[in-house]
Parts: structure tokens; C-alpha cells; sequence
């Protein structure tokens, strides 16, 4: 054990999307901070979402109005901030008469008052009322507004079965999400926070003030000292409060499992589709890794945090179905080439159904023998930066540190360029690297952003990349992922990092980790 452990201002546990996004802002603001993860960065639920930056149209019908008007600001905040891993994407909303709401909803109990001949019914009318207040609480300047779309002219309209002649089209946007926590999480290290993976929390005594925690790291015990303990662990979220207030215990957390299949491309165009099934749920498909679609997402109660996730049969079925009822073709199991699956930490409100649970967050301050804890419950990749700031305003007066918000209107790293200059980056990357194919190219500033320019620094042929693991995958592109982005082996690369792993072939993932492994040693 560390005879005398490293005092932080704030000990961070959890390394997905708030507690990377807490540690990048509270490191601006000058804090001494440090964040441990137990597993590797964004492998839990901030690498298993849907992948969208969105207000969270369906969230109207809970009257959830706060929750969705700040998610549809952030969406611009974040869009601009973020421009390489994050693009406007427009939704195609197909129309038919038997479109229903979900049952017991906030709206759908006011509508069956007002209107009860409608019997439930979502007609064309209330659908486009809906989307214009969707628009009106945007208020944005960037991504359009709706439009109604004749799908028998639109090519959105052709892999669609002949039935679906309408719909409305909107805006939301696309995000990567497992980099979008790791661009956090190297902003935060590069403005002097200690980003600690692999590292588990054994203990959190409350002393003195402060909080001693006791950590290990591949058995390797050691401790530190925080004066204000930050509960991020998203599922794990209860476990911390049970290891750190036990006598006030209080279970304030549901487990909800949404899980996804990745299928064949099932369609040529950069729309995607939002679906309503026969039973009310909405499903999207989505335009995924340029060759294929990703179909999601299922919301099924998950009992207990220690099972691992899996996108059950019934769950691919179910999947399957809801999409099989507007393409022209059939879907089958033969289709999916991946499925995932993650567990949202949701705030229990006692909703009956696991879809109707709010997708709000809450922020919980209090001290357990006079030293600081903040639990943090709930959250969504959209509110991810409003949300730090929170917790970050609650630090500042316990600290006496007179900073303020600063993370509005910055850029994560890569991302120092306007939003609606992608293909003019791209097509400079490929000019200054003659050796780059288009795909290659569009890969790499769709992850790394103008990084890219730095990573390939010096270059002027292939050979020079080193090693071809194969898939446009370099020694060149691995030492860097190694250097900056916490990877550790082959799995953090090929599925967080990037999603490569839909592309290499099984010896190639074997020298891929041989690669990291023996880089790892030498360093």
C-alpha cells in the first residue's frame, strides 16, 4: 500500500461519458483530479448506445419538456465541439394509419380525454404538431427542421415496402460514442488529469474531511487521498453508494438492457429511418460503418449488474420483426454479422414499463462524516457536458476555486475545425498523403480529425506506417492509440476505438494484440 497516497481535489470512479466529461471539466477549472476506471474507458453502457446525439423525440409524450429542450440545444453545442466524430443525420419517419401511442403515457392519457374517439390512434396531424414542437425547442441554427417527404418519388422511399407512400423527415444527429468518451478523457489527462484504467476501488473510507480509497491495478495495490469523491459508475453507481454510505442505502437505480444488431447494408443512402412497431416502441435503423446498418434498440429490465449484457435471441427476433414490417425484403438472423447489447442506468420512477422510464438525470451532493460525495444517477450521452458542469459548479465553492464553465464552445481534440468543413479536411488529408485511399482517408479523419495530420506526420508512403495489419490498420496508427487513447489491447482498439473489428479477420485480431502487448512491455 502507497505510504503516503497522492492527494487529488476529486477522485473520479467511472471512466464512461460523465465521469471522462467531469474530469475533462473540472481539470480546465485547474482541479487536481483523477479518474479510475475499473475496465477500460466507455466499456460499459457509453460504448452500447444507439450512437445519436438527439432531444429524444419520443420523450415528449412523458412531457419530459426540460429534459428534451436541453438535449436539443446540446446537440448543436456538441456537434460543433466535435465536428470529426459527430455528424447532422436526418430521420425518415414512414406514416400509416395504425401508428398508436404507448399506452399510460402522460400524453397518451390527455389525448384519450380530449379526443377519445381517436381510440389511441397517432394521426399524421398530431405527429407533424409534435415535430413542430420538436423544432420549436431546438430553436436551432444549424440542422433543418421538418419536412413532409412522398416517399414514392424520395429515395428514402425506395427500399421501403409500397404501402408507406408519406412521411416527415427531421433532424438529430450521429455521434461515436466510445470516442467521444475517450476525447474526453484525453482532453482531461492533457489539462493534468491522472486517467487511471484497469483500476478498481476496493475501498472508500470518509476521514478526516478527506476520503481515503484504496485502489488495485493488476493486483498492484496502492491508495489516494480526495477531498471530494465523485460517483460516475453508471450501473455501478449503487455499488459505490453502498460501499461508501451504507447506513443511508437506498436503491434509486433501475437496470435497463437495450440491446442492437448490426445487419448487412440495407440501404444506399446517409437517411436513416425511425420506426414504429405494432406494439408503440420505436425502433431506428441507421446508416453504420459505411457498408453496413445498425437496427436498435430493445428496452428489457436487467436484473442484476454482475450478469454481462447479450443481445438475447428474442431480442434479435423482436428486431427483426419491428423492421421486417416496413422493408420490402425480409429480414432474417442470416442477415446480422454483430449484435450488442449494454445496460442503461436509469433513474426508477416507478414506471411499469422499462421504455417509459425517464431518461433524465439527477445529481445527489452530500459528506459522509464531513467529506464531499456526489452520486451521479442517470444521464444520457446527448446532456453529457451540461451535466459535468453541474457537478463541476457544485465543486467550486467546497474547493474555493473561483473558475467557471469554459467547456461551451470548445473543441474535444481533432476536433479544431468548422462543422461543416469535414470534406474539405478530408480532401487536404488525402492531398498531403498522396498514399491515402478515399475510405482510408474518411476513416481516419472520422476518428482522429485533424490528429489525423499529426499521426501521419513525416510520412510520405505506406512503408513508412510500418507494419499492414491489414483493413487500413498501421503500427503507425496502433503506437498512437497506445500513446493517447488508454488501449491496452487488441478489443479496445478494434471495438471502441474504432469499430474495425466488423473488418479483420480472427488472425489478424491475434497480431494486433501481440502488437499492443509486446508495445506495452517495451514502454
Amino acid at each position: 500500500m502507497t505510504a503516503n497516497p497522492e492527494i487529488y481535489d476529486i477522485l473520479i470512479i467511472g471512466g464512461g461519458i460523465n465521469g471522462c466529461g467531469i474530469a475533462r471539466d473540472a481539470s480546465g477549472r485547474g482541479m487536481k483530479v483523477a479518474l479510475v476506471e475499473m475496465n477500460d474507458l466507455a466499456s460499459g453502457t457509453s460504448s452500447a448506445s444507439t450512437k445519436l446525439i438527439h432531444g429524444g423525440l419520443r420523450y415528449l409524450e412523458q412531457f419530459e419538456f426540460r429534459l428534451v429542450k436541453e438535449s436539443l440545444k446540446e446537440r448543436e453545442v456538441l456537434l460543433k465541439a466535435m465536428p470529426h466524430i459527430a455528424r447532422p443525420l436526418r430521420f425518415v419517419l414512414p406514416l400509416h394509419p395504425d401508428m398508436r401511442f404507448e399506452e399510460n403515457t402522460p400524453a397518451s392519457k390527455l389525448l384519450a380525454n380530449l379526443f377519445p374517439w381517436m381510440k389511441g390512434k397517432r394521426p399524421s396531424w398530431l405527429i407533424r404538431l409534435g415535430l413542430a414542437l420538436y423544432d420549436y425547442l431546438a430553436d436551432g441554427q444549424i440542422l433543418p427542421g421538418t419536412r413532409s417527404v412522398d416517399l414514392t418519388h424520395d429515395p428514402s422511399g425506395k427500399p421501403l415496402k409500397d404501402t408507406f407512400r408519406k412521411a416527415f423527415e427531421y433532424s438529430d444527429c450521429w455521434v461515436d460514442d466510445a470516442r467521444l468518451v475517450v476525447l474526453n478523457a484525453r482532453d482531461a489527462h492533457d489539462r493534468g488529469a491522472n486517467i487511471m484504467t484497469g483500476t478498481k476501488v476496493l475501498k472508500a473510507t470518509a476521514r478526516g474531511g478527506e476520503w481515503e480509497v484504496e485502489l488495485s491495478n493488476s493486483g498492484k495495490l496502492e491508495s489516494v487521498k480526495a477531498k471530494i469523491l465523485i460517483n460516475a459508475a453508471g450501473p455501478w453507481a449503487e455499488t459505490v453508494i453502498a460501499m461508501t454510505k451504507p447506513e443511508h442505502y437506498q436503491k434509486r437505480i433501475r437496470l435497463v438492457r437495450g440491446s442492437h444488431i448490426v445487419t448487412k447494408q440495407l440501404f444506399d443512402h446517409e437517411k436513416c429511418y425511425i420506426f414504429q412497431g405494432s406494439d408503440s416502441r420505436i425502433i431506428f435503423a441507421i446508416p453504420y460503418e459505411t457498408n453496413f446498418t445498425l437496427v436498435g434498440t430493445t428496452d428489457q429490465n436487467h436484473g442484476d449488474i454482475k450478469t454481462k449484457p447479450y443481445c438475447t435471441d428474442s431480442e434479435k427476433n423482436y428486431l427483426l420483426t419491428a423492421a421486417t414490417q416496413y422493408f420490402k425484403f425480409p429480414l432474417s438472423e442470416s442477415d446480422i454479422v454483430w449484435t450488442y447489447s449494454g445496460v442503461r442506468p436509469l433513474l426508477d420512477d416507478g414506471s411499469t414499463s422499462a421504455s417509459k422510464i425517464t431518461r433524465d438525470y439527477k445529481i445527489e451532493q452530500s459528506d459522509t462524516n464531513g467529506s464531499p460525495i456526489i452520486n451521479v444517477l442517470g444521464g444520457k450521452l446527448t446532456t453529457h457536458r451540461k451535466l459535468s458542469e453541474t457537478v463541476v459548479d457544485k465543486i467550486v465553492p467546497i474547493l474555493e476555486n473561483k473558475s467557471k464553465p469554459w467547456t461551451h464552445g470548445f473543441p474535444l481534440p481533432g476536433g479544431d475545425f468548422p462543422y461543416h468543413q469535414v470534406h474539405k479536411l478530408l480532401e487536404e488529408l488525402k492531398n498531403q498523403f498522396g498514399f491515402l485511399t478515399e475510405e482510408w482517408a474518411t476513416r481516419l479523419v472520422r476518428a482522429y480529425g485533424t490528429d489525423a495530420r499529426i499521426m501521419l506526420n513525416g510520412t510520405k508512403a505506406i512503408e513508412d506506417l510500418g507494419r499492414d495489419f491489414g483493413s487500413t490498420i498501421t503500427s503507425t496508427e496502433l503506437d498512437w492509440v497506445i500513446a493517447k487513447e488508454w488501449v491496452r489491447c487488441a478489443e479496445d482498439f478494434l471495438w471502441r476505438r474504432s469499430k474495425l473489428g466488423l473488418r479483420v479477420l480472427p488472425e489478424q485480431v491475434k497480431e494486433i494484440d501481440s502488437y499492443i502487448s509486446k508495445a506495452l512491455i517495451s514502454n
